[in-house]
């Protein structure tokens, strides 16, 4: 399972769907699956679900981990620019996913997002497997949504396959799993165990079940109807789609998105323009970034976020930034945290703090 976004998620989806249908899987997962007790394990079964790094190998291999995979099916999940500190622009990541394509053999799948340009140029320059491709319109696997319950949509959907539909995934509830990414996710992941003889209902069936990873949209805990979530956005597409999803799932409610930029390509600067567009949708926004150390920024964070206007603040002390969270928060509020690192405990100190504000 490859892609600049949703990987862990989507391999975590579909080793839980060989799992729930006897397929007894190996995998190896770049995150905490909460449907299994470990991110890795040999397996007793012929399948092994790996995610896969567009990250070079070593010092001394600089080529993608996946070209070493060797995959008989694989999704392609999405593709853009990132890991500036080794990718000079997205067409060196493209040729890594050329190579990838390469390894698949004529007996595998190749399975593609269809609205993706960066991954039609990398299967215009080469592709010797059957391709089928998933997302919108007219795809070979599509969905549509599914009116929830409390009338909010983002989340539960039909599945079509090649026009027809052929199943419906209605996800557990309080599991987390909410927005369109999800559900592209979720597609992918069924396509993928279709070409193992996995139906799409029962890979339905199976995701009913599907329990979510850990720092993704996760509910860490709630003070005085205050809701804290952990997640681990850090590019702009992820936190744009992230924020997306929690909207579609709580309608009009704020959002306080509270943000650490400290991925290498965040760090770099090389993607500040697009943070104001990409925290859009929350109606305030806590920015942090370090003054010194390894995650240092080497750019102007305030600078970066000020088209945001009044509702965006940035801070270089991370007391001053809970205390800051707390003080605007109400009752119903979503706090939404996104870093890809622990981000110094600023979960536990923010509902800390909310508990010491509204005993």
């Amino acid at each position: 399972v490859a892609g600049t976004h949703g990987k862990t998620t989507t391999t975590a989806m579909l080793t839980w769907i060989l799992e729930r249908n006897q397929r007894k899987p190996g995998y190896l997962i770049g995150g905490v699956p909460l449907n299994f007790s470990v991110s890795a394990r040999l397996g007793e079964g012929r399948y092994f679900v790996i995610e896969a790094d567009e990250y070079d190998t070593a010092f001394f291999d600089k080529r993608s981990k996946f070209v070493h995979y060797r995959p008989r099916t694989a999704v392609l999940n999405n593709l853009e620019f990132d890991h500036a500190d080794i990718f000079t622009d997205l067409a060196a990541i493209e040729t890594q996913f050329h190579h990838l394509v390469r390894t698949i053999p004529q007996t595998g799948l190749v399975l593609a997002n269809g609205s993706q340009e960066s991954l039609d140029r990398v299967i215009e320059r080469g592709l010797w497997s059957p391709l089928e491709r998933f997302g919108f319109g007219d795809c070979d696997w599509s969905f549509e949504d599914l009116e929830n319950a409390d009338g909010k949509g983002g989340a539960d959907f039909s599945v079509l396959y090649q026009g027809k539909k052929c199943a419906e995934v209605h996800w557990a509830r309080h599991s987390g799993v909410m927005g369109v990414h999800n559900q592209l996710n979720a597609l992918a992941a069924i396509a993928a165990a279709h070409h193992i003889g996995i139906t799409p209902e029962e890979s339905a069936l199976a995701l009913a079940e599907f329990k979510n990873v850990k720092r993704r949209l996760e509910l860490i805990g709630e003070k005085n109807r205050i809701s804290v979530y952990d997640d681990f956005a850090h590019h702009p597409t992820a936190i744009a789609t992230t924020i997306d999803g929690l909207r579609k799932q709580i309608g009009q409610a704020r959002i306080l998105a509270v943000l650490e930029p400290r991925s290498n390509t965040m760090k770099l600067g090389v993607m500040k323009s697009q943070l104001p567009d990409s925290l859009n949708q929350a109606d305030l926004v806590f920015a942090y970034g370090a003054v010194s150390g390894k995650d240092a920024l080497g750019w102007d964070l305030q600078e970066a976020i000020a088209p945001l206007g009044s509702k965006a603040k940035s801070f270089h002390d991370l007391g001053r930034l809970v205390e800051a969270v707390c003080n605007e928060a109400k009752p119903h509020d979503h706090v939404l945290v996104m870093s890809n690192g622990g981000f110094g405990g600023v979960h536990q100190k923010i509902l800390a703090r909310l508990e010491h504000l509204h005993p």
